[in-house]
Parts: structure tokens; C-alpha cells; sequence
């Protein structure tokens, strides 16, 4: 048997596991299941070691082995279990030294079960030259890793370490290689991509490098960003998405909240109006573009006006995607030490924004119906348009097509094709 991988998270860690699994087969791992985690919520912790549990209940004689921004930030966590066998840190789970010290510890039937270093001495990243994506249509390139910002409620920032870029032409071969072999779409990953260059030679921006993708490669059909910071999309990468149907209309925003007073004590660098304005000017640039934004509810220190500025947010900035995350604290984060909301009330205010989220999610596919889309099929019976609105199939059809389909309904999340 060969190495299978569990992720939770981000779509860089998506991305991640595709290396994972390339490394640890070829350092000789047979029988094994690799549980790459996320450490943005404890609730995220909890299912990670829930899901380590029954793995191990599932398959007693496989070898399990954690990794991820959860085991490098809280590594004592999961070499705590019993279940566990080794833990590796975010950059050794993706270096084959890593995986071949990993195999030799096997080997000795002894050794430390934990190889988790300093993620803040790693100062570079380097492409990845991943294939293909199991069970995926669309592809994931890694363009960044790391975060500069000090967010006073993320811990991911020790996860991953300091933001350390991609050169451009690695990843625009990156591209090109997925392209030929049959990726209809390519999404560029990171933890913070709007940050993109910074530590290069030159300082090239995200649009940058957009803009070079879209010139070098003029057979990628789709091009995605993941989630971005609005305060720092630069004005070539503006231009891109108005000038370019190849750059996917659907940005996914890093928002947080509505009000001004809770972004300041979340140390974001932008303010309500500067979303709302950023909004409208790409709207203006791109009128069939759909946002998505991540939002968390129950900050420390929040108040009911300041939650209503929240929800009054999602309608001002015509946002269709909601992530919503009720506050975690997280230790060792400045906003764990504030003063806590009740978590009753946290869950509460989430289920708030859920539901303004949902509430725009129906006016958008209200909106859709009687449109005609082009559709990426992510599987015989599923796609996504190209607002990465889920779309399904009146009729199977075979993975990784773009089909234009009308739209003719909804169940109120996701559109039904004609």
C-alpha cells in the first residue's frame, strides 16, 4: 500500500500534500497515512486529532505521521498520542531529507518522534514541480508561503514563517507543465499572495507576476487567486483582471470584520471604507466579478453595533462567498489574552453572519438563473463557473471539460444546469 494524505485547511496545504506524498513515497514510505493539519482554529486541532484516532482504529498497522501548521505550531499536541508515530514540521514535510530521516527513524525503531525546527530560520521557497492533483481538475502552484504580518488573532504566522516568494520563472514553468497535462485551471496559492515578490530580486508584484503567467503561458484556460488582502493588490494585477477573461472573475478577500475600531485591534491594515471602496473599483473594472471574504465573529471587545457593521458589510461590498469563523483563541496570540466574549455568543454572532451569507448567496444565484456559464466539471456530476459559483449537472459528463450550460434553478447553494 502507498502513502495516502489527509488534509484539513487551506489550499496550500491542498497543494503541500500533492509534494507529501511524492516525498514520502520516494524516501520508501509503504502503508502509511501522512494527516496534514491546520492550526487556524482549536477547532481545527480538535478534528485533526479526532481524525488521527480513527485512522488508527481504521488501519492498526499503517504507519501514521502528522504534520502541518497544527504539529509545527503545538508539535507536543500530537507527539502526545498514542496513535501518533512521527511528527514533522511544516518545512521538513516538504523536503526529502526530511522524509528520508523520517524513514531511517523507522528503520532504527528509534530516535526523537518529533523533527519540528525553527520555521522562522527558513528564509526561502522554492517551486514545488508537482504533476497532478489526485482526484482534483484544477491545479494548485504555490507562489508564496509565510506571512510578515503580526494579526493579533492568527497564529499562523508560526506555522509558517516569515514570507519568503517563488521566483517568477519557476513558476510560470510551473504553470506551463500543469497546462500540459491537461489542467484546464491553475490557482495560485499562499498564505499571504498579495505579498508576492517582496523578498525577490526587483520586488515584482502579484500583478506582476499575473500578467507574465498570462503572457508565457497563452494556453491556460483558467487562471484563480486564492484568498487575497485588498490592501495590497497592486495596479497591474487590477489590470489584469480587467483586461484578461482569462483571470477568473471571484476574488476571495481576507476582510475579518466591518468595524474600524475591532480591524485596529486585529492590527489589519485596512479599514471598513477601504474595502467597500476596493469593491466597488474592481467592480467597476470587472462588472461580472464575484467576492468571497473571510469574516470572524465574536472578536474580544466586540459589540452588538459592532457585529451589525459586520453583517451591513457583506451587502456594501456585494459579497456572494462567506467563510465565517466564530473566534478562537489561539495561544500565544495577543488576542487571546483580551478580554473574551461569552462563547454561546460567539457561536451566536457566527450563525448571524452565516446566515447574511447565505442571504447573499441567494440573491446571487437568483440572479444566475437564465445565464448561460462556462462550467469547469469538477467531477461526473458537479462544476464551477467561473465566479466559482458550484454548478450541477443536469446530465454526467467527464471531469475536467468546460461546458457552457444555462442556468435554470437553485436549491439556495448551488445553481441546477439546464
Amino acid at each position: 500500500m502507498s502513502v495516502d494524505v489527509v488534509t484539513f485547511g487551506c489550499r496550500l496545504n491542498a497543494a503541500e500534500s500533492e509534494v507529501i506524498r511524492r516525498e514520502a513515497e520516494r524516501a520508501g514510505f509503504t502503508d502509511t497515512v501522512v494527516v496534514n493539519t491546520c492550526a487556524v482554529t482549536v477547532e481545527a486541532v480538535r478534528q485533526a486529532r479526532q481524525a488521527i484516532r480513527a485512522l488508527r482504529r481504521e488501519r492498526p498497522q499503517a504507519k501514521i505521521v502528522v504534520t502541518g501548521c497544527a504539529a509545527q505550531t503545538e508539535p507536543q499536541t500530537f507527539v502526545a498520542m498514542t496513535e501518533t508515530d512521527r511528527v514533522l514540521g511544516n518545512a521538513e514535510k516538504l523536503s526529502a531529507a526530511g522524509w528520508a530521516q523520517a524513514r531511517a527513524a523507522f528503520d532504527a525503531g528509534d530516535g526523537p518522534k518529533a523533527n519540528v525546527n525553527d520555521i522562522m530560520a527558513v528564509r526561502q521557497t522554492a517551486a514545488h514541480l508537482v504533476d497532478s492533483f489526485a482526484g482534483r481538475t484544477r491545479a494548485f502552484v504555490q507562489v508564496q508561503n509565510g506571512c510578515d504580518h503580526r494579526c493579533t488573532f492568527c497564529i499562523i504566522p508560526f506555522g509558517r514563517g516569515n514570507s519568503r516568494s517563488v521566483p517568477m520563472g519557476a513558476v510560470v514553468e510551473d504553470v506551463r507543465r500543469l497546462v500540459a497535462n491537461a489542467y484546464r485551471e491553475v490557482v495560485l496559492t499562499g498564505v499571504d499572495i498579495t505579498s508576492y515578490g517582496a523578498d525577490l530580486p526587483g520586488a515584482p508584484k502579484l500583478g506582476t507576476l499575473v500578467k507574465q503567467i498570462l503572457k508565457h503561458v497563452p494556453e491556460l484556460t483558467r487562471l484563480r487567486l486564492s484568498s487575497i488582502d485588498s490592501v495590497e493588490a497592486d495596479r497591474d494585477l487590477l489590470d489584469a483582471l480587467a483586461a484578461d477573461a482569462r483571470l477568473m472573475p471571484h476574488l476571495h478577500l481576507s476582510l475579518q470584520s466591518g468595524d474600524d475600531l475591532i480591524l485596529k485591534r486585529m492590527k489589519r491594515r485596512h479599514l471598513r471604507g477601504d474595502a467597500i471602496a476596493f469593491c466597488d473599483t474592481v467592480r467597476r473594472l470587472r462588472p461580472d466579478v464575484v467576492f468571497g471574504a473571510d469574516l470572524i465573529a465574536g472578536f474580544p471587545t466586540e459589540t452588538e453595533a459592532m457585529l451589525q457593521r459586520s453583517l451591513d458589510l457583506v451587502d456594501e461590498c456585494g459579497l456572494t462567498h462567506l467563510h465565517v469563523f466564530p473566534f478562537s483563541p489561539r495561544p500565544g496570540t495577543p488576542a487571546a489574552r483580551m478580554p473574551q466574549l461569552d462563547r454561546e455568543m460567539v457561536k451566536e454572532r457566527a450563525r448571524r453572519l452565516r446566515e447574511r451569507g447565505a442571504l447573499a448567496l441567494t440573491r446571487h444565484l437568483d440572479a444566475e438563473i437564465g445565464a448561460t456559464r462556462r462550467v469547469l466539471t469538477e467531477s461526473r456530476a458537479m462544476g464551477r463557473t467561473e465566479q466559482f459559483t458550484p454548478v450541477k449537472l443536469a446530465a454526467a459528463a467527464a471531469p475536467g471539460n468546460i461546458l457552457e450550460l444555462k442556468m435554470a434553478a437553485h436549491d439556495g447553494r448551488q445553481l441546477l444546469a439546464a
